[in-house]
């Protein structure tokens, strides 16, 4: 994990705690090669800030379900069970539908024209070198749907969930041919929703996501999902 120092105009305690999350989510933690342990000496170093707020930041995480204070052992980023991680998707799935509906109802052409920019950079020929840089859009893109819903409670709802999923769709979107089919369900997807077929949009959406059920539940073996920080268990 890579930390700036924290500038000191902000609430430290709150910072802190803003910055690990936001490492956290964009780790790639469900690859086997990641070290899962964080050093609370190497972070308040590359933070530049004493272990105090380090430690009142990690009991938040630790809150949120982002990590897992181990006595003897330290602090570890946690792994969710395969079987959290489907439940996870299905409540996504149902949450961005939702959102699908909603933006078709409320959003502004501008708005919906947003999506297509994001979408516009790539087609179902993307190169495998170009996987991470997609793996961000694709994130985006869905994001975006949630904002042009209109529903800011959907979104709130939405956003707990994204701390926890946006690892597992980095670590999906590099297996078997998934970013070629994420690409034509997205353009089906603006379609829809420039046409304003909110039945539509909202099917297109939970079928894509529940795509994604589908290929975590037959390829990630629950074995390798549960050995998680220092050999313990997942949650």
């Amino acid at each position: 994990m890579k930390l700036k120092p924290v500038p000191s105009n902000f609430t430290l305690k709150d910072h802190v705690y803003e910055m690990l999350r936001a490492a956290i989510t964009d780790m790639n933690i469900y690859d086997s090669a990641t070290d899962l342990r964080l050093d609370e000496r190497d972070l308040a170093e590359q933070l530049g800030v004493s272990r105090t707020p380090l430690r009142e930041a990690v009991a938040r995480l630790e809150r949120d379900g982002l990590v897992e204070v181990q006595p003897r052992k330290g602090v570890f980023v946690q792994r969710k069970s395969l079987s959290d991680i489907l439940d996870m998707i299905v409540a996504w799935a149902a949450l961005e539908g939702m959102a699908a509906r909603l933006a078709c109802e409320h959003a502004t052409d501008r708005e919906i024209a947003s999506l297509r920019t994001i979408a516009a950079k790539y087609n179902d020929e993307i190169a495998n070198t170009r996987i991470s840089e997609y793996s961000d859009d694709n994130i985006r893109f869905h994001q975006r749907i949630l904002e042009i819903s209109r529903c800011k409670l959907l979104r709130k709802m939405a956003d707990g969930l994204f701390l926890h999923m946006n690892a597992v769709r980095v670590r999906a979107m590099g297996e078997g041919n998934r970013v070629r089919r994420s690409v034509v369900d997205h353009a089906e997807i603006i379609e829809a929703i420039e046409a304003r077929d909110a039945d539509l949009s909202e099917r297109l959406v939970r079928e894509h996501t529940m795509r994604l059920h589908t290929h975590v539940n037959r390829t990630w073996s629950s074995f390798e999902l549960a050995v998680g920080a220092g050999g313990a268990k997942a949650s």
